[in-house]
């Protein structure tokens, strides 16, 4: 089965009514994290204060997401499990390191949430700078967890592992009240060339190429960085990172695909969408712009599915051998369309 053909069947939000459980997703985007867990049976509900994110995710999603802006005072609804992403920026203007006590910062939203709900498990992924650059800070809102009774496990996990055609680190921080682990990783590599198909080499009068002096832009870019492999999108491999800047941006380092006759071709939406693990069912809102953003905002889905996979695991007291039958069962509902009613 072609990759996107997986990824189309797997990706399908249902209810596992003997599962029961309920995520409350913060700073959820375009749904790409709550995705992951739908796909697995869990029930969510999101917060986003993107109004084209939050669109995209009640238009995909069963799970309804909230617009709106959230606080340290923002109240939820009744939930077993918090997970989300939330923005990171731990340093004032003037550089004083004010951790959790800086404004713009979303973990003492998050913390605020867990102490509110009490879940049983916890979630969430970060910029791999967290267990470097900023190191401090993490073990500042590990201490704050584990003092809630918290048992935490985390590390980088890059979604090339997970089955996802794209390397992708993320810190992905995992807490419970009883022993939990982050998942092993996955013994499978998707090439991006597996995720596009022929779809790399079509184009048509609205594909965007680019021009002779775009060309030298990028020669230049290259020869000053260093860069000892061009940056075009090499398809028998997994792609470089996708972020919001090399897909919406005409910069040196776009995504973009050289066709045989040497013209190069920014990468399209639906196409950063598969090399993000999107399934072709899911659809973008907003502005063409607005699209790319999201995209790259997202958590992966696929590597999404596998983090909340193995939470389900946990919770449900099953283990890595149990997965073929899970996968098994899971398909099965999937036949049933009645199950998979986005809005």
């Amino acid at each position: 089965m072609e990759y996107w053909n997986e990824i189309n069947n797997k990706l399908k939000p249902w209810i596992d009514t003997e599962l029961n459980k309920t995520v409350v997703d913060l700073f959820a985007g375009c749904g790409g994290l709550s995705l992951g867990f739908e796909a697995n049976g869990f029930k969510t509900i999101g917060y986003e204060m993107d109004i084209n994110a939050s669109n995209t995710y009640n238009k995909n999603l069963i799970g309804e997401c909230i617009t709106g802006k959230l606080t340290a005072e923002s109240n939820y609804p009744k939930a077993d499990i918090v997970i989300g992403g939330p923005p990171c920026q731990p340093f004032s203007v003037g550089g004083k390191q004010l951790g959790l006590k800086d404004s713009r910062d979303g973990f003492p939203i998050f913390l605020s949430a867990v102490k509110q709900l009490n879940p049983e498990v916890f979630m969430f992924e970060n910029v791999r700078g967290m267990l470097y650059k900023n190191k401090w800070y993490l073990k500042e809102v590990i201490d704050e967890l584990e003092g809630l009774g918290y048992n935490l496990d985390y590390s980088i996990l890059n979604a090339v592992n997970f089955e996802v055609p794209q390397n992708r680190e993320r810190v992905i921080v995992i807490g419970s009240k009883s022993k939990i682990t982050l998942p092993n990783q996955i013994r499978r590599t998707v090439t991006s060339g597996e995720a596009l198909g022929e779809m790399a080499f079509e184009f048509d009068e609205k594909s965007k190429f680019f021009t002779e002096s775009m060309d030298k832009y990028v020669a230049n870019y290259e020869k000053a960085s260093k860069c000892v492999n061009p940056r075009d999108l090499f398809l028998n491999k997994p792609a470089r990172t996708l972020t919001c800047r090399n897909l919406a941006g005409a910069t040196g380092d776009m995504h973009r695909v050289k066709l045989k006759d040497g013209r190069r071709r920014r990468i399209t939406v639906r196409e950063a969408a598969r090399l993000q693990s999107f399934p072709d069912w899911f659809e973008f809102t907003g502005t063409e712009t607005n699209q790319y953003n999201q995209i790259g905002n997202a958590v992966a889905p696929n590597f999404a599915y596998h983090l909340a996979k193995n939470i389900k695991n946990i919770i449900m007291g099953r283990t890595d051998m149990d997965y073929p039958l899970i996968e098994s069962e899971q398909l099965k509902l999937f036949e049933n369309e009645a199950l998979y009613q986005p809005r």
